[in-house]
């Protein structure tokens, strides 16, 4: 097996859907990989099924590595030495390889009908025997196959496996592993409309572009066995050489990875997969699933990069928080386990609660502008006033948040021209007891403010209460609600303070009205 001391490793995502955290742990894993190792990260876009792939994707891939810190070095956006990289431009290579297999006589021609191996399938379920093709067309005369042709049927091409033996490797995570070669069918490595498949891209591709280490899920475990036979295949009599040099691409990289002679496999790690509380795979039923969702929920990149990091893997044992430099200084695959990683949204939560309170008042503000500005309450990036309203707001909120967007409903009526009421504390502060009162005891002491503080607002909302016998629930309550329209928000007299004092007495005057009982 290839290992470098400089390792090229890839990650190799299909864009149908939005990235799934289990791919992003994979990403990473990967990223760590190469950063620790002085190595490589390549980016390659897997685009070969036309029916489930975008663009739009595509790009939503991107950002969401983007996001989470995950540089490449090579990539469809970056270009490098061996592209392109992505799958739909680099047909003819697949295309070429595909003839020479079949030329070589490790692959044929297979003409049967969807509705014929699925009857093929129900009668293996239906007599006991184990699943999987049954090499029904491997060795079809030369009139056969142009008979079915002249049917109208369109083949595929199938791959060759031994009939006895046994295919092993040496799996970073899972230590030997081995698989029987009666147990893995011929498989198709090229549809019936030319495209190639994944068995076939994916090897194809890693050779291709000197890939020494592949850590991915071990749902792909069973893949492994059929790659490295597509591997052994290219290599012998150069074949990939060849076929890179007839669909006009850049040779392997020189070196271990490269060259024409012996068994060139990268390396395979397979990573544990990710599960809920329920210990199933993790998925939709469990919540948010997606990358972009965590980061529209307000998780912090370093944070989720923290806590993805020991998906899995562990440094000690104990240890939970590390920065992103910190892992690469110490992440290595073989200290990766093999059971499933529960994915603990809680102590996703509560890390991101620390982290936060980490941080300065100017930079939690910086964190917060994109969160804000995507729920339309300052411009993106926030002129000047809002930054500085922003920062006023950070140590308020730093306590009292455990994702950026928890600061969305508590701050959203500082920046909204009008007050939006919840109705429930409407009736339960505005419509009970003294409130009328208050509000106009109220607004006639921060009139006569001589300065606008928290503290003089404070002593302000504390000479109210005195002077109608109430305590602070009694006095400040109505004012939140009256001010912000809600019964919920960041410490009143500081956060008062941060809005303009004529603001803040219109709208007291303005939810006096709201004190009296409905007709």
């Amino acid at each position: 097996m290839v290992h470098t001391d400089t390792p090229r490793v890839r990650f190799a995502p299909a864009p149908s859907g939005w990235l799934h955290v289990g791919g992003a742990r994979t990403a990473l894993f990967n990223w760590l990989t190469a950063r620790h190792g002085g190595g490589t990260f390549v980016l390659r876009i897997e685009d070969t099924d036309a029916d489930r792939v975008t663009s739009e994707s595509a790009r939503g891939l991107m950002a969401a590595l983007r996001f989470l810190g995950l540089d490449w070095d090579e990539g469809p956006d970056t270009g490098g030495p061996h592209g392109p990289y992505r799958q739909s431009e680099r047909r003819p290579l697949y295309a070429a390889v595909a003839d020479a297999l079949r030329e070589a006589g490790h692959a044929y021609e297979a003409f049967e009908t969807p509705e014929e191996l699925e009857a093929e399938r129900r009668l293996a379920r239906q007599t006991g025997l184990p699943p999987g093709y049954r090499g029904g067309h491997r060795d079809l005369t030369e009139e056969e196959r142009a008979a079915f042709r002249a049917r109208g049927r369109a083949p595929v091409l199938r791959l060759r496996t031994p009939d006895e033996g046994v295919a092993s490797f040496d799996d970073v995570v899972r230590g030997r592993v081995e698989f029987a070669w009666a147990d893995v069918s011929d498989f198709v490595i090229q549809r019936a409309d030319g495209s190639p498949t994944y068995l076939l891209a994916n090897p194809v591709d890693d050779l291709a572009m000197g890939i020494d280490t592949i850590a991915r899920g071990e749902d792909l475990l069973s893949a492994t066995p059929r790659q490295l036979l597509v591997h052994e295949l290219l290599e012998a009599d150069c074949l990939l050489d060849r076929a890179l040099d007839h669909a006009g691409l850049p040779p392997r990289p020189s070196g271990p990875a490269g060259g024409s002679a012996g068994l060139r496999s990268p390396r395979f790690a397979h990573l544990p997969l990710l599960v809920g509380e329920d210990r199933r795979p993790l998925s939709k039923r469990h919540g948010s699933v997606a990358v972009d969702e965590f980061r529209r929920q307000g998780f912090l990149p370093e944070v989720l990069v923290n806590f993805l990091a020991l998906c899995g893997w562990s440094h000690d044992g104990v240890r939970e928080r590390f920065t992103v430099d910190e892992l690469v200084a110490l992440f290595s695959l073989d200290r990766v386990g093999r059971n499933p990683a529960y994915f603990d949204t809680d102590k996703l939560r509560a890390l991101n609660g620390d982290r936060i309170r980490q941080l300065s008042d100017a930079e939690l503000a910086e964190r917060l502008a994109p969160c804000l500005a995507e729920a339309d309450l300052v411009d993106s990036p926030p002129g000047a006033a809002q930054r500085r309203l922003v920062e006023g707001l950070a140590p308020l909120l730093r306590e009292r948040i455990q994702t950026l967007a928890e600061a969305v409903p508590l701050v959203a009526w500082l920046f909204r021209e009008t007050v939006e009421y919840d109705g429930r504390a409407v009736a339960r502060h505005l419509r009970k007891g003294p409130a009328a009162q208050v509000l106009r005891a109220s607004r006639e002491a921060l009139g006569e403010l001589g300065e606008w503080t928290g503290p003089a607002i404070l002593a302000a909302l504390d000479g109210v209460a005195e002077g109608l016998g109430l305590g602070r629930g009694k006095t400040f309550q109505p004012v939140r609600v009256a001010v912000t329209g809600t019964a919920v928000s960041p410490p009143l007299p500081e956060t008062l303070a941060l809005l303009d004092r004529a603001t803040v007495l219109a709208r007291l005057r303005d939810a006096e009205r709201l004190t009296a009982a409905p007709a």
